[in-house]
């Protein structure tokens, strides 16, 4: 595997660098900030960072069918115009929990927005415990429930014969998986497929690949690994120059490259000298695998 490249393309320091999508039309990889408060574009022709101010945290971005985007903000579903910057409420979660937010999210294949809350953190991995819960955004823009009692909802993503959804609550330190009806959105049958070692910290964000591994990134363990939800196992290990990955996605092209981002929040000035790509967006090429392209919101 030493053909594997891993470039920095972006170098901006972004606080919670998040939800990595891949924008086909427009060859660039939408991602978050969550506490810097933007929605953020690199262009792959360009090399260029746009971004777009919110008056939330913004947790998680998607392609929308009809044009632009749809984000999770604060405890908002909401619609965002890219070039009118504009930003329009869809519906509110959590109402009963005012130190709430939103946090990862990712559009089913039938074109269902699903994101998880948790609870403020008061530093990074710390917060009150079992505050989330996941839900699920129908193209008819009403929401259903799944679970509460979530730590960190995290990464999600579907199987390849849309038949499994898996799933991460960061805190559990442990990949998830449910039996998944497509034609409903039910999801049911929770069980652990893998649970992370010491040195791989806490599972962050996932995607998965052509073969239907799933790759997921460690905060704090500087890395992204690939797994088999079939047999449990690690089959790949891919080290980053910064400890805190948070998510990956595929893009490119062909989906043959992989996007990763990371933060810097709780960094100290000593970790952020070691560390002076933290927080960027790292595209990693050479993986001899390709990815799923996003779906797109169908609302």
């Amino acid at each position: 595997m030493s053909s594997i490249k891993i470039e920095c393309v972006a170098s901006e320091g972004y606080r919670i660098g998040e939800s990595p999508v891949w924008d086909e039309k427009e060859r660039a990889l939408l991602c978050v900030d969550i506490t810097g408060r933007k929605v953020c574009r690199w262009s792959s022709l360009t090399q260029q960072v746009q971004a777009v101010s919110v008056d939330a945290h913004v947790s998680s971005v998607a392609l929308r069918k009809s044009g632009d985007y749809v984000i999770t903000l604060g405890t908002r579903f909401a619609a965002l115009k890219w070039k009118e910057q504009q930003v329009t409420t869809i519906t509110q979660v959590d109402k009963d929990k005012p130190n709430n937010r939103f946090n990862d999210g990712k559009v089913d294949p039938a074109g269902r927005y699903f994101a998880g809350t948790m609870a403020e953190e008061i530093r990074p991995a710390v917060l009150e415990r079992h505050q989330g819960s996941l839900y699920t955004l129908f193209s008819d823009l009403s929401v259903v429930k799944h679970f509460g009692q979530v730590d960190i909802s995290n990464g999600l993503d579907w199987s390849l014969d849309h038949k499994t959804f898996f799933y991460i609550d960061s805190l559990s330190y442990s990949v998830d998986a449910f039996d998944y009806d497509l034609q409903t959105g039910k999801i049911g049958n929770r069980r652990s497929i893998y649970k992370l070692e010491k040195e791989e910290s806490i599972p962050d964000g996932m995607c998965i690949d052509t073969e239907g591994k799933l790759w997921v990134a460690c905060y704090d363990g500087g890395r992204v690994i690939r797994l088999d939800p079939e047999t449990g196992k690690r089959l790949q290990t891919v080290k980053l120059p910064v400890d805190k990955t948070t998510s990956c996605c595929f893009g490119g092209e062909d989906y043959s490259e992989m996007y990763v981002t990371s933060a810097t929040d709780g960094m100290d000035k000593e970790w952020l000298a070691r560390q002076p790509q933290a927080g960027g967006i790292f595209k990693i090429t050479g993986l001899g695998v390709k990815g799923v392209p996003p779906y797109p919101f169908a609302g």
